[in-house]
Protein backbone atom coordinates (compact mmCIF):
# COMPACT_ATOMS: atom_id res chain seq x y z
CA UNK A 1 0.00 0.00 0.00
CA UNK A 2 1.22 3.84 -1.09
CA UNK A 3 1.62 5.77 2.32
CA UNK A 4 -0.18 8.97 2.14
CA UNK A 5 2.17 12.35 0.26
CA UNK A 6 4.24 9.28 -1.13
CA UNK A 7 3.14 9.31 -4.46
CA UNK A 8 5.10 11.95 -6.82
CA UNK A 9 4.68 13.01 -10.39
CA UNK A 10 5.88 10.24 -12.07
CA UNK A 11 6.03 7.43 -9.69
CA UNK A 12 5.51 4.18 -11.09
CA UNK A 13 4.19 1.05 -9.17
CA UNK A 14 4.45 -2.20 -10.64
CA UNK A 15 2.81 -5.08 -9.01
CA UNK A 16 3.96 -8.70 -9.64
CA UNK A 17 -0.40 -9.98 -7.71
CA UNK A 18 -3.35 -8.06 -7.87
CA UNK A 19 -5.81 -9.38 -5.54
CA UNK A 20 -8.18 -6.55 -5.77
CA UNK A 21 -7.65 -4.59 -9.54
CA UNK A 22 -10.16 -2.87 -10.78
CA UNK A 23 -11.80 -2.31 -14.02
CA UNK A 24 -14.09 0.12 -16.09
CA UNK A 25 -17.65 0.42 -14.35
CA UNK A 26 -16.60 -1.37 -11.43
CA UNK A 27 -15.65 -4.44 -12.79
CA UNK A 28 -12.81 -6.62 -11.10
CA UNK A 29 -9.43 -7.23 -13.39
CA UNK A 30 -8.63 -10.88 -12.77
CA UNK A 31 -5.27 -12.22 -13.79
CA UNK A 32 -2.55 -14.26 -12.56
CA UNK A 33 0.56 -13.79 -10.63
CA UNK A 34 3.15 -12.80 -12.10
CA UNK A 35 2.18 -13.63 -15.76
CA UNK A 36 1.00 -9.39 -16.56
CA UNK A 37 1.53 -5.94 -16.07
CA UNK A 38 -0.09 -4.07 -13.52
CA UNK A 39 0.96 -0.98 -13.53
CA UNK A 40 0.03 2.20 -11.54
CA UNK A 41 1.50 5.51 -12.97
CA UNK A 42 1.55 8.77 -10.51
CA UNK A 43 0.86 12.26 -12.64
CA UNK A 44 0.34 15.96 -11.56
CA UNK A 45 -1.50 17.35 -14.40
CA UNK A 46 -2.42 20.81 -13.41
CA UNK A 47 -2.07 21.98 -16.80
CA UNK A 48 -5.28 20.21 -17.39
CA UNK A 49 -8.89 21.88 -16.48
CA UNK A 50 -11.57 18.87 -15.44
CA UNK A 51 -13.31 19.49 -18.78
CA UNK A 52 -9.94 18.39 -20.54
CA UNK A 53 -9.86 14.92 -18.67
CA UNK A 54 -10.22 12.95 -21.60
CA UNK A 55 -6.83 14.41 -23.39
CA UNK A 56 -4.96 12.61 -20.57
CA UNK A 57 -6.89 9.57 -21.25
CA UNK A 58 -5.76 9.64 -24.46
CA UNK A 59 -2.43 10.17 -24.29
CA UNK A 60 -1.94 7.45 -22.06
CA UNK A 61 -4.14 5.26 -24.62
CA UNK A 62 -1.64 6.36 -27.66
CA UNK A 63 1.17 5.84 -25.64
CA UNK A 64 0.03 2.20 -24.85
CA UNK A 65 -1.05 1.98 -28.30
CA UNK A 66 2.03 2.28 -29.50
CA UNK A 67 4.07 0.32 -27.18
CA UNK A 68 1.85 -2.49 -27.99
CA UNK A 69 2.02 -2.22 -31.30
CA UNK A 70 5.86 -2.68 -31.52
CA UNK A 71 5.02 -6.21 -30.28
CA UNK A 72 1.83 -6.74 -31.94
CA UNK A 73 1.90 -5.11 -35.15
CA UNK A 74 -0.71 -3.04 -37.31
CA UNK A 75 -3.73 -5.25 -36.01
CA UNK A 76 -3.41 -3.26 -32.80
CA UNK A 77 -5.96 -0.65 -32.27
CA UNK A 78 -7.71 1.47 -29.22
CA UNK A 79 -11.17 0.67 -28.48
CA UNK A 80 -13.25 3.58 -27.36
CA UNK A 81 -12.79 4.67 -24.54
CA UNK A 82 -9.67 3.41 -23.73
CA UNK A 83 -8.65 -0.52 -23.76
CA UNK A 84 -5.76 -1.70 -26.05
CA UNK A 85 -7.35 -4.21 -28.81
CA UNK A 86 -5.24 -7.10 -31.26
CA UNK A 87 -8.10 -7.95 -33.79
CA UNK A 88 -11.46 -8.52 -31.46
CA UNK A 89 -10.10 -8.85 -28.58
CA UNK A 90 -9.01 -7.39 -25.53
CA UNK A 91 -5.05 -7.30 -24.31
CA UNK A 92 -5.13 -3.97 -22.34
CA UNK A 93 -7.61 -2.09 -19.85
CA UNK A 94 -6.90 1.39 -19.07
CA UNK A 95 -8.35 3.14 -15.66
CA UNK A 96 -7.48 6.48 -14.66
CA UNK A 97 -8.92 8.08 -11.60
CA UNK A 98 -8.59 12.17 -11.25
CA UNK A 99 -8.43 14.47 -8.03
CA UNK A 100 -9.92 17.37 -9.06
CA UNK A 101 -8.84 20.84 -7.11
CA UNK A 102 -9.04 24.13 -7.81
CA UNK A 103 -10.69 23.79 -11.30
CA UNK A 104 -7.33 21.58 -12.06
CA UNK A 105 -6.73 17.99 -12.21
CA UNK A 106 -3.99 18.03 -9.26
CA UNK A 107 -2.94 14.09 -9.25
CA UNK A 108 -4.13 11.52 -11.72
CA UNK A 109 -3.26 8.02 -11.05
CA UNK A 110 -3.45 6.27 -14.33
CA UNK A 111 -3.54 2.08 -13.73
CA UNK A 112 -2.47 -0.53 -16.91
CA UNK A 113 -2.73 -3.74 -16.84
CA UNK A 114 -1.30 -5.95 -19.63
CA UNK A 115 -2.08 -9.51 -20.66
CA UNK A 116 1.31 -10.69 -21.27
CA UNK A 117 1.84 -13.88 -20.27
CA UNK A 118 -1.01 -15.28 -18.94
CA UNK A 119 -3.04 -18.02 -21.12
CA UNK A 120 -6.03 -18.94 -19.67
CA UNK A 121 -8.69 -16.66 -18.40
CA UNK A 122 -12.20 -16.66 -16.25
CA UNK A 123 -14.99 -17.59 -18.45
CA UNK A 124 -16.64 -14.70 -17.98
CA UNK A 125 -14.47 -12.34 -19.52
CA UNK A 126 -15.55 -11.35 -22.61
CA UNK A 127 -12.63 -11.46 -25.18
CA UNK A 128 -9.27 -11.31 -23.84
CA UNK A 129 -6.01 -12.16 -25.76
CA UNK A 130 -2.53 -12.65 -24.12
CA UNK A 131 0.44 -11.59 -26.05
CA UNK A 132 1.44 -15.58 -25.79
CA UNK A 133 -1.39 -16.70 -27.05
CA UNK A 134 -0.49 -14.44 -30.21
CA UNK A 135 2.99 -14.44 -30.36
CA UNK A 136 4.03 -18.12 -28.48
CA UNK A 137 6.44 -16.04 -26.83
CA UNK A 138 7.15 -15.77 -22.83
CA UNK A 139 8.43 -11.94 -22.44
CA UNK A 140 10.13 -10.23 -19.57
CA UNK A 141 7.48 -8.25 -17.40
CA UNK A 142 10.22 -6.56 -15.90
CA UNK A 143 11.88 -4.87 -19.07
CA UNK A 144 8.41 -4.88 -20.79
CA UNK A 145 6.90 -2.35 -17.99
CA UNK A 146 10.00 0.15 -18.12
CA UNK A 147 9.61 0.10 -21.85
CA UNK A 148 5.81 1.30 -21.33
CA UNK A 149 6.81 3.81 -19.00
CA UNK A 150 9.13 5.26 -21.56
CA UNK A 151 5.89 5.44 -23.96
CA UNK A 152 3.22 6.54 -21.71
CA UNK A 153 6.06 9.75 -20.95
CA UNK A 154 6.82 10.06 -24.66
CA UNK A 155 3.08 11.00 -25.48
CA UNK A 156 2.34 13.14 -21.74
CA UNK A 157 5.09 15.45 -22.99
CA UNK A 158 3.49 15.56 -26.26
CA UNK A 159 -0.21 16.16 -24.08
CA UNK A 160 1.58 19.64 -22.83
CA UNK A 161 2.91 20.62 -25.96
CA UNK A 162 0.51 19.71 -28.65
CA UNK A 163 -2.95 17.86 -27.00
CA UNK A 164 -4.79 18.30 -30.85
CA UNK A 165 -2.12 16.13 -31.84
CA UNK A 166 -2.77 13.43 -29.33
CA UNK A 167 -6.43 13.27 -29.83
CA UNK A 168 -5.45 13.08 -33.65
CA UNK A 169 -3.25 9.99 -33.16
CA UNK A 170 -5.92 8.46 -30.92
CA UNK A 171 -8.67 8.73 -33.78
CA UNK A 172 -6.07 7.49 -35.98
CA UNK A 173 -5.84 4.52 -33.95
CA UNK A 174 -9.65 3.73 -33.17
CA UNK A 175 -10.69 0.70 -33.44
CA UNK A 176 -13.26 -0.06 -35.67
CA UNK A 177 -12.73 3.52 -37.17
CA UNK A 178 -15.40 3.97 -40.42
CA UNK A 179 -16.71 0.60 -39.93
CA UNK A 180 -20.48 -0.04 -39.21
CA UNK A 181 -20.96 -1.44 -35.46
CA UNK A 182 -23.71 -2.07 -33.11
CA UNK A 183 -23.95 -0.58 -29.85
CA UNK A 184 -26.79 -0.79 -27.34
CA UNK A 185 -28.20 2.76 -25.54
CA UNK A 186 -30.47 2.74 -22.25
CA UNK A 187 -31.72 -0.72 -24.00
CA UNK A 188 -31.83 -0.26 -27.43
CA UNK A 189 -29.74 -1.64 -30.12
CA UNK A 190 -28.81 0.45 -33.06
CA UNK A 191 -26.02 -0.23 -35.61
CA UNK A 192 -23.74 3.26 -36.26
CA UNK A 193 -20.23 3.85 -38.59
CA UNK A 194 -17.80 4.80 -36.16
CA UNK A 195 -16.95 8.21 -37.00
CA UNK A 196 -13.90 9.29 -34.72
CA UNK A 197 -13.86 11.01 -30.98
CA UNK A 198 -14.32 14.79 -30.04
CA UNK A 199 -12.27 16.25 -27.92
CA UNK A 200 -14.39 15.64 -24.46
CA UNK A 201 -14.09 12.17 -25.34
CA UNK A 202 -17.29 11.52 -27.13
CA UNK A 203 -17.92 8.97 -29.76
CA UNK A 204 -18.76 10.25 -32.80
CA UNK A 205 -20.68 7.72 -34.91
CA UNK A 206 -23.08 7.98 -38.32
CA UNK A 207 -26.46 5.71 -38.35
CA UNK A 208 -27.79 8.25 -40.77
CA UNK A 209 -27.27 11.93 -38.46
CA UNK A 210 -24.13 12.21 -36.50
CA UNK A 211 -24.47 11.32 -33.02
CA UNK A 212 -22.21 11.74 -30.01
CA UNK A 213 -22.23 9.18 -27.39
CA UNK A 214 -21.09 9.16 -23.48
CA UNK A 215 -19.34 6.79 -22.23
CA UNK A 216 -21.57 5.35 -19.14
CA UNK A 217 -24.35 5.31 -21.12
CA UNK A 218 -23.68 2.86 -24.62
CA UNK A 219 -22.13 -0.21 -25.02
CA UNK A 220 -20.28 -1.83 -27.95
CA UNK A 221 -22.35 -5.41 -29.13
CA UNK A 222 -19.25 -8.01 -30.56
Amino acid sequence: MVHARMAKHGAAWLALEQTAGKGQRGKQWLANKGENIYLSIVAEPAFLSPREAFSLAAAVAVGTYNFVKKYLGQNTSIKWPNDIYWGDRKTVGILIENLVQSDKIRYSVMGIGVNVNQTSFDEGLKNPVSWKQITGQTYDIILLTKELCGFVNNSYTQLQSDPSAVISQYQAAMYKLDQPVRFQENGQEFTAVVKGVSKDGKLVADDGRERQLEWGTVEWIL
